[in-house]
């Protein structure tokens, strides 16, 4: 364990410092400032207690080693925290950017006190290990001469593939975009996470032998015929891409979209793809508009930063629900991961939070929004009711649709296999993440619907377990979930 007196010595959680407001708005990098000094994440290590049930493990579907390595880079050994930390997660400064950590919700120190920094530890000991060269390609022992397709290049697709490659197999990615990444690559914002990131790991994954096909859409490039014919076995991680839409009166008017016509565009910007107007502007965008956003969950905060960075004129955010409290509410008690009012980066920037509002129509003039009308919304008996008297009108010339996303898109590769699904109209697996089509697996969030990327990343993992036994008949591979215990949590 770290030091034992760490969380009396030290009681506070310091995290690193955010930009300035105004400064960060000019650019798009991530919104910290420099590098977090060591001596300061060792003695944040410290608090790490002595908790005899580590609650933290199960709070991370990943089974991260977190007192492990908590205790060694306190101790400053920082090769071993290293290694400790990879023994469980193929892709750390992912999750340590983007995962909202609930380990840190499940910490036993934080039922008195704030909770261990776990997230920023984790995320300091694996850009260490870039800065010291330690994140080499694993090569495999020996070559099985099975091959592998991977349908999809988000965290479960990538996870799983890193896996069954260092395990012998031949492995191709398929990606229908232009670039490997998937929602880590055009759903999150640069000032969330620089895509560079993103490209150091697919360079290691192609040192490795991974191979990666962009721009092939599995299904209708290729027929799952043919993939079946060419491959041993298929693993589906092409997550659930079907967004929520809201089908209320005017929503055929332009200047209405998903975030994720939004979002993607904004990046592409940001790679530098030649797809804006005269004005450098892509072509969904918010400068000078008066913007709404429909959803108030991570990606409704993804737009918000977006929309400032983009000049927006205004921006509010609407979210159905109430607002949460601003402690954990008593319907979460630790250590579930806990509803409580929170406050990203991009609603540090501005905007307007508005909760327990319900959009009943778009307005707009010459087939463009202009506005719309909602109230406010109160819940009874699980059902939410409008609250009369409460009707409004708000002008808008952009509506971003953030309400999340319904399942997978079933058309051509889904419906070419013929798997089945499940009631909620995700791909049914079973205990050994297989489908209902024998040699094809699924994970992520195409077979457990909308979810955390840590959750992608172990779904990943286990999965590549599951492909290599039966391509095998035994694995080494660790396995960190199986399908029942995605169920229940």
């Amino acid at each position: 364990m770290a030091d034992p007196q760490g969380f009396l010595k030290h009681t506070s959680r310091e995290l690193p410092k955010r930009r300035p407001v105004p400064l960060r708005l000019m650019d798009w990098k991530e919104v910290y400032e420099g590098k977090f000094s060591h001596e300061t994440l060792q003695r944040q290590a410290s608090r790490c207690m002595d908790c005899g049930i580590p609650f933290c493990h199960n709070g991370c579907p990943l089974g991260n080693l977190i007192p492990e390595w908590n205790d060694l880079v306190y101790r400053g050994a920082w090769k071993e925290s290293f290694d400790r930390l990879h023994a469980t997660n193929n892709f750390p400064e992912f999750t340590g950017r983007l995962c909202p950590a609930p380990c840190e919700a499940s910490c036993v120190l934080g039922i008195n006190q704030d909770p261990v920094t776990i997230k920023q530890v984790e995320v300091e000991i694996i850009e260490n290990g870039f800065d010291e060269g330690w994140v080499t390609p694993a090569y495999p022992t020996r070559l099985t001469g099975k091959r592998v397709a991977v349908v999809g290049s988000g965290p479960a697709g990538l996870a799983a593939a890193q896996q069954l490659t260092r395990a012998g197999h031949t492995v191709t990615v398929f990606e229908r975009d232009d670039r490997i990444g998937g929602l880590l690559r055009y759903g999150i914002p640069e000032f969330k996470m620089e895509k560079r990131f993103i490209d150091r790991r697919i360079a290691q994954m192609e040192a490795e032998g991974t191979i990666f096909k962009t721009g092939v859409n599995v299904g209708v490039d290729i027929s799952a015929e043919q993939l079946r014919e060419q491959f041993d076995a298929i693993v589906l991680a092409g997550g659930a891409t079907i967004a929520r839409d809201l089908p209320i009166p005017g929503r055929d008017l332009d200047g209405i979209h998903q975030a994720m016509e939004f979002l993607p565009l904004a990046n592409r910007v940001q790679l530098g793809d030649p797809i804006v107007d005269e004005d450098g502007l892509p072509r969904v965008h918010a400068r000078g508009k008066k913007v709404v956003i429909i959803g108030g969950g991570d990606t409704g905060a993804d737009c918000l930063g977006t929309s400032h960075r983009q000049g927006a004129e205004s921006v509010h955010q609407f979210e159905i629900m109430p607002r949460p409290p601003e402690e954990r509410a008593s319907s979460t008690p630790w250590p579930t991961y806990p509803l409580m009012y929170r406050v990203s980066s991009a609603h540090e920037e501005g905007g307007e939070r508005v909760f327990s509002v319900n959009t009943e129509r778009f307005i707009g003039r010459d087939g463009k929004v202009t506005g719309l009308q909602a109230h406010e919304v109160t819940m009874v008996n699980g059902r939410f009711e409008k609250v009369e008297g409460t009707d409004f009108t708000l002008e808008a010339d952009l509506v971003l649709l953030a309400m999340g996303f319904v399942g997978p898109q079933k058309y051509g590769l889904l419906e070419g296999l013929g798997v089945g699904y499940d009631q909620r109209g995700n791909v049914m697996r079973d205990k050994e993440w297989a489908t209902t089509v024998p040699g094809v697996f699924a994970a992520g969030d195409m077979g457990r619907g909308q979810s955390l990327i840590v959750w992608a990343i172990a779904e990943g993992r286990a999965c590549a377990s599951a492909v290599d036994k039966y391509l095998e008949g035994e694995t080494a591979l660790p396995s960190p979930i199986t399908p029942s215990m995605v169920a229940q949590r």
